[in-house]
């Protein structure tokens, strides 16, 4: 699976995630909130369809530790 990482510009409003869940991690149409990311596999830069956004890209397994709210992909 492809995963795009992305800085959360929208943390701490309403369904957005405390100010301490700084990440957006998209996987296909889903997306996770978290505060900690571990990437355990090689990664690249691409810009997001519309041109605007960069995201930090990798391919692998997702797992997430919902009591630190940390998403490892392995």
């Amino acid at each position: 699976m492809k995963y795009k990482i992305r800085f959360n510009k929208t943390r701490g409003m309403p369904n957005r995630g405390s100010l301490d869940h700084v990440w957006r991690v998209f996987e296909g149409g889903k997306e996770y909130l978290c505060k900690n990311i571990v990437m355990k596999n090689s990664s690249w830069g691409e810009i997001d369809e519309n041109g605007v956004d960069w995201n930090i890209c990798c391919e692998g397994s997702l797992s997430i530790d919902k009591e630190t709210s940390t998403i490892t992909i392995s």
